[in-house]
């Protein structure tokens, strides 16, 4: 279950990297924002089967039991804190960090919307997929992402909804 969940954070940070284009920052508040993670799967897991021969059956079925627990079909949610400062807004790493092996091509930026197109390739991994972001209001955005992951000849679609508040103008123990 763990390692379901680790994907998905891993995968929605992977989809928000900066790209080379160039933006308008979203018109929302520097400071303390919780962002809750709505996601569901569908497909196969993008896991080769060379890589699944190689798992003992134990872990093979701790990773299926793990997957059928809230992976593939069943939404799951998860929520954490986030750090928004001036400088994540202004260099577009604002609701997400950079990540290497991921592009992003801007279909559409204003202080109200973000749209992108994405690609990222990793481990033998492929992954596509459209983001939208929405400012709300000044302390709270939304957003949805669907997207494709390919590996080994196994697809799987994934697909998130974002809604991140504003806590405050401190940012607390929360690191920037």
């Amino acid at each position: 279950m763990e390692s379901k969940i680790a994907f998905a954070l891993v995968l929605f940070v992977a989809l928000t990297a900066r790209g080379a284009d160039t933006i308008t920052p979203l018109n929302v508040k520097p400071g303390l924002w919780e962002m809750s993670v709505t996601h569901s799967m569908s497909g196969k897991l993008p896991i080769s089967e060379d890589k699944l021969a190689k798992m003992t059956p134990e872990q093979r079925a701790q990773l299926e039991a793990a997957m059928g627990q809230g992976g593939l079909g069943a939404p799951a949610t998860d929520v954490h804190k986030e750090c928004v400062t001036k400088e994540k807004l202004e260099k577009d790493r604002a609701f997400g960090t950079d990540r290497k092996g991921c592009t992003r091509t801007i279909v559409n930026s204003s202080r109200t919307k973000l749209e992108a197109k994405l690609h990222c390739e990793e481990d033998e991994k492929k992954t596509d997929g459209t983001l939208i972001l929405e400012v709300v209001s000044s302390d709270n955005v939304k957003g949805n992402m669907d997207a494709t992951v390919t590996s080994g000849g196994r697809t799987m679609n994934m697909h998130f909804t974002f809604n991140s508040k504003y806590l405050g103008s401190s940012c607390g123990e929360v690191q920037p």
